[in-house]
């Protein structure tokens, strides 16, 4: 019903243009002509007349003037109604392209099928957002009301609210909060880089920098204090040292970490620059190796200490990554082999079972001789009997 009325909206908008554009135009023809010709010639006359002395200065002045301005007048009228017939054309070619063009691009770019669902989910979000910042501001005043200078767990917890909410800024104050506590760690000042830097739009400040001194004083392994400390000497000119900085803490891991994937992928960007060839992940992190069967228990684990967030940001986009190549790239066996190692470790094991088996569709031109064969033959039984 909605299309019916929007239909017959649309074609009585074009109906009305459309007639008042068909009305015929006023047409000019010889009576125009023969206007302006005995303005001419009157025009002339008063020439003649003002030669003879009949006409003093001021009196042929004042008629060539009225004349004049009757030729124009005239001349307006005949333009106008020799241009009447192509801006007709025009609104009418927009009357009939105009509607069919909106319904076009509304069909196309719109959502025609989709009710105000998406509205409401909208204006609950919102609502959602809003209390959630009335939260986060009663918490606030209860932390800055605290004699004590308020719990770390506290600033922690109104600086992730604040994080969530797009508020980088209020974020970094909680934070810096949380810093001046004397049970803040490594892991504290990071965070409270982070959020300056995310505040500055990707930007390390000297306040950054200090944060990250000091995150890395207390843990030096502190994967996040590293990594925006290669940031920072990248964006100060040093890439040469950011990208041994990286590739130094990637060489020190044993096994697979959940934020290796983040540290290839700024060392290929600084190493670009630098003409360096890109490195991968594989020469670090075993989920990648095709002689692999992936992160082993003991690292999914290691993992699994991790908040949501962590976890989904490190370990499963890398497999989610390949998983992605492998759609555009679907005749790769052994990227299959790998996604489905990788899925079984996770516990992913309808994903791993899909893998294993667009793998064995690959394997009918394959010699019977090649090893895969029975590792994907077996790798299915175990996961079809649930092993």
């Amino acid at each position: 019903m909605i299309w019916i009325a929007m239909a017959v909206l649309a074609l009585t908008a074009s109906g009305i243009v459309a007639a008042s554009a068909w009305k015929p135009a006023l047409v000019q023809g010889p009576a125009e002509d023969r206007t302006l010709a005995v303005l001419k010639d009157q025009l002339s006359e008063v020439d003649r007349d003002a030669e003879r002395g009949l006409l003093s200065v001021a009196e042929a002045h004042a008629a060539r003037q009225e004349i004049k301005r009757r030729v124009l007048s005239v001349g307006r009228v005949k333009n106008t109604g020799e241009s009447n017939g192509g801006g007709r054309v025009i609104l009418m070619a927009a009357a009939v392209f105009v509607p069919l063009f909106a319904a076009g691009y509304y069909s196309f770019a719109g959502a025609p099928n989709l009710s105000s669902i998406a509205f409401e989910d909208r204006q609950a979000e919102v609502a959602q957002n809003r209390e959630i910042e009335a939260l986060a501001q009663k918490l606030l005043q209860r932390l800055q009301a605290d004699s004590e200078g308020g719990a770390l767990e506290g600033w922690m917890l109104l600086g992730q609210t604040f994080m969530k909410l797009g508020r980088a800024s209020d974020a970094a104050s909680a934070y810096e909060r949380a810093t001046q506590s004397m049970n803040a760690d490594s892991a504290v000042f990071s965070i409270y880089a982070e959020a300056l830097i995310v505040s500055e739009q990707g930007i390390v400040t000297p306040q950054a920098k200090r944060a990250i001194a000091r995150a890395l004083e207390l843990d030096p392994t502190n994967p996040a204090g590293t990594f925006y400390d290669a940031v920072g000497l990248a964006q100060a000119g040093a890439n040469e040292q950011a990208y041994n900085r990286l590739l130094t803490r990637l060489d020190e891991v044993d096994g697979f970490a959940p934020w290796m994937e983040t540290f290839v992928a700024e060392a290929n960007r600084i190493g670009a620059a630098l003409g360096r060839a890109p490195i991968s992940l594989s020469d670090y992190a075993p989920v990648m190796s095709g002689n692999s069967p992936g992160p082993t228990a003991a690292d999914v684990e290691a993992a699994s200490q991790m908040d949501d967030v962590d976890r989904d940001a490190f370990i499963r986009s890398m497999v989610e990554r390949l998983a992605t190549r492998l759609e555009a790239e679907p005749d790769d066996i052994d990227g299959w082999m790998r996604l489905g190692r990788a899925y079984r470790v996770l516990g992913e094991t309808d994903l791993a079972l899909n893998a294993y088996s667009r793998a064995k569709e690959l394997l009918v031109p394959v010699s019977s001789e090649d090893p895969r064969q029975s590792v994907i033959l077996q790798s299915l039984e175990e996961l079809q009997s649930g092993q």
